[in-house]
């Protein structure tokens, strides 16, 4: 497939005069509001590099990414999303398309995306609208802006360790029999292995009883083993080892299988348990035909697939003296895709940088406790001038959690000086930078001689002489400021802006179904959600451009009966 890149043709005349009368008196719909106030916002030549020069000629890659985006719009799926193309007279005028225009086969848009993924491409639809709305005058840089995370569910079956390996089996003897029938034919025992792995193994419930649970598990290691040393024999044809199923099979035997010896000196495979060196959530293949998905957890919810950041403009508040009419609707500015095994403290630092890269960083950026971290109240100043609006975990020592106890605050520390002196008036007897787990810390202990005798004692350790562990004076000042003042009412009220972003959230679920992944594999999940931040966008702007109140998809008849003032 090759592209050229063109400039978009103009809304065919009949097809504006299609739309002018049937929506002469009713409110417009998206798709031509969209084409009215942004034009040509997907350019071709922004996908220039994903495309060959040479060759048939395909259709437009920067109508094929509008077409993406009203998809996720609407919600449709590919052969729904094609034939809205075909027979949507709204859709033809966002498109620029005559009204007897064929459009094109619904595989289309799965190529569309591969190539896109394969070039990098993933967040080229976000990063063009930020910058249409950005020189517009509807983004800015500075201001304030929130992100939360959710979880995302793979496109996948959700399966136990017995399973996952004998799926895994499973998958590998599908990719080989497609392959090399006759080769597979030749080196198994075809009705016994048939009778295995001819359904999916989750089509079937495991006996309730471990016992046989293990040893069903342990016929399919077995079973993966005896696989993968017939593919890796000399004799057999190299390229099969090179097929991602029979790759993927390998990765699971090692993370679920050891081998052993029994009392007679014969090999026996099982499954590893948690004292036979499972792999940690964030390397462990939790699916043979998804890759990338991992098993997360947080505020007590597990899911396997991956984890979704949201970031936003907060600066519109409703109800604030009128404030959400005036100014532009909150939008979105960024999203960012991880495995669900990654932490949220670990993506504060790359949302920043790709706030940057958009030329969108806020002056305040609102989150929650997850997100923070010491050092980072301190880096994204110094680095990014951003101020983070989260509240900092309080002090768990003993002596914090201890009526009357002294913790580290009732010492009067001199960085300078490298002194400390304890509630008593007493000075610390050594001062010592380090490290633990990686975090720079400054160790500070006190005389025994000292720490013994005093009469407070009790009231500042158990042990022997009293032990300080602080952070460098930069870090420390910023977070004891922190913890100070996030214990005020008015850091509590300006606070609450930040719980604006779950509603967001609830929208991207209500209205693109984000918590359920369209597509396998992280690049392609990572495309989905920018695809799905831009349709959100479009979204808010429409109803800001047409006059109209964003309301809730779904109300109640309850609801409705309730006066409004």
């Amino acid at each position: 497939m090759s592209m050229r890149p063109e400039s978009w043709p103009e809304p065919a005349a009949e097809v504006s005069q299609a739309v002018r009368a049937m929506y002469g008196r009713r409110r417009v719909p998206l798709p031509v509001v969209i084409r009215d106030e942004l034009g040509e916002v997907f350019a071709d030549a922004e996908f220039a590099q994903a495309f060959a020069v040479q060759g048939p000629a395909g259709w437009s890659p920067g109508r094929l990414a509008l077409v993406t985006v009203l998809q996720m719009v609407e919600n449709l799926t590919d052969r729904q999303a094609a034939e809205a193309v075909r027979d949507k007279i709204s859709w033809k005028y966002a498109l620029g398309l005559t009204l007897t225009d064929t459009g094109f086969d619904y595989t289309v848009l799965s190529q569309f995306r591969t190539r896109v993924v394969e070039h990098g491409l993933e967040q080229k639809a976000l990063d063009l609208l930020v910058a249409a709305l950005v020189e517009r005058g509807l983004l800015k840089p500075g201001g304030k802006q929130r992100t939360d995370s959710t979880h995302v569910l793979a496109a996948v079956r959700d399966l136990s360790r017995v399973e996952l390996a004998g799926e895994a089996v499973r998958a590998a003897l599908e990719a080989i029999a497609a392959a090399a029938p006759d080769w597979l034919t030749d080196v198994i025992d075809l009705p016994g292995w048939q009778q295995r792995y001819g359904q999916r193994i989750d089509s079937w419930r495991l006996p309730a009883s471990k016992t046989r649970r293990d040893q069903i598990g342990a016929e399919y290691g077995r079973d993966a083993r005896g696989l993968l040393e017939t593919v890796y024999a000399p004799d057999s044809p190299p390229w099969l080892a090179q097929l991602p199923a029979v790759n993927t099979l390998r990765i699971v035997l090692v993370q679920n299988f050891v081998v052993t010896t029994d009392r007679q000196g014969r090999e026996v495979i099982r499954m590893r348990e948690a004292t036979d060196g499972l792999p940690p959530a964030r390397l462990k293949i939790t699916s043979p035909y998804d890759l990338d998905a991992r098993r997360g957890r947080k505020r007590g919810l597990a899911w396997n697939g991956y984890k979704l950041h949201i970031s936003e403009t907060c600066n519109a508040v409703a109800g604030s003296s009128g404030t959400a009419e005036v100014m532009p609707p909150n939008l979105i500015t960024n999203v960012a895709t991880t495995d669900a095994s990654v932490a949220d403290a670990a993506m504060t630092e790359p949302i920043h940088h790709d706030l940057a890269r958009r030329g969108l960083l806020p002056a305040e950026h609102y989150l929650d406790s997850g997100y923070p971290s010491a050092d980072l109240l301190v880096s994204s100043h110094t680095d990014f001038g951003i101020t983070l609006i989260t509240p900092i975990l309080a002090d768990t020592s003993t002596q914090a959690k201890t009526p009357g106890g002294y913790d580290r605050t009732a010492f009067t520390i001199d960085y300078t000086q490298h002194q400390a002196i304890c509630p008593q008036g007493h000075s610390n007897a050594n001062w010592i930078p380090g490290h633990q787990r990686g975090t720079a810390v400054i160790t500070i202990g006190f005389p025994t001689s000292v720490c013994r005798p005093c009469p407070d004692k009790t009231r500042c350790t158990t042990a022997s002489r009293r032990q300080l562990t602080i952070r460098p004076q930069p870090v420390q000042q910023a977070v004891d400021h922190a913890r100070a003042e996030q214990a005020t009412k008015q850091w509590q009220a300006i606070y609450a802006r930040r719980a604006g972003v779950e509603a967001t959230i609830a929208q991207s679920i209500k209205a693109t179904d984000t918590r359920h992944a369209r597509y396998h594999g992280l690049p392609k999940t990572t495309l989905e959600h920018a695809f799905k931040a831009t349709a959100l966008n479009l979204i808010r702007l429409y109803t800001w451009w047409t006059g109209q109140t964003l309301q809730p998809q779904h109300t109640t008849h309850l609801t409705r009966l309730q006066p409004t003032a």
